[in-house]
């Protein structure tokens, strides 16, 4: 099995007195989005990593089979502690794991399906989406890369793997740097 982690529990700092992931943005929670893309997608299940407001979040999730939820308690420690959360519903009969932002509207179900299948390959141990010089989210990981998780923290996310783990990558060309946009401000949800 190839499992996402989908990363739920931040505070929306930045985004002044409302969760980000529950605000509309074309008719939809931002949520359902990059959700909808894992959903869609060839991964097996789906871990959803809640945190902040939790029960509001969980309750606007579009049902799926392929979800499975976990509560991070210490979600204002960092996205370090949701990844690591996460990684507890991966077992070691798992070939891999992709780690998502669920802030991140673009995210495509063919960007998710290239990742899932160079990890079925198992010929690198990163696997991370690039559009010209740049990198970004969602990016997967071979199975035998879950001790490095161990001692992450903070604000400490999968891009650091990527470059302590650079001779090991895999660079998988996507469309447009467009999928790596991930909504933060107010004037995001414009756009």
């Amino acid at each position: 099995m190839i499992k996402a982690i989908f990363l739920a529990a931040g505070q929306s700092k930045r985004l002044k007195s409302e969760n980000k992931l529950t605000k509309l943005y074309k008719k939809t929670p931002l949520i359902n989005h990059s959700l909808k893309a894992l959903q869609k997608s060839k991964v097996n299940k789906v871990i959803i990593v809640l945190g902040h407001e939790h029960k509001k979040v969980k309750k606007i999730i579009k049902k799926n089979k392929k979800n499975i939820f976990i509560y991070n308690k210490n979600f204002r420690k960092g996205m370090a502690s949701s990844i690591k959360v996460g990684l507890r519903k991966i077992t070691r009969n798992d070939k891999g794991f992709i780690i998502v932002q669920s802030d991140m509207p673009f995210i495509k179900t063919v960007d998710i399906n290239k990742i899932f299948n160079s990890i079925k390959l198992k010929k690198f141990l990163v696997y991370v989406l690039k559009f010209k010089n740049k990198i970004g989210n969602p990016i997967g990981f071979d199975i035998s890369l879950i001790k490095k998780f161990k001692n992450i923290k903070g604000e400490f996310g999968a891009k650091f793997m990527v470059k302590r783990l650079k001779n090991k990558t895999k660079f998988i060309r996507t469309s447009t740097a467009k999928s790596f946009k991930d909504f933060d401000k107010a004037s995001d949800f414009r756009a």
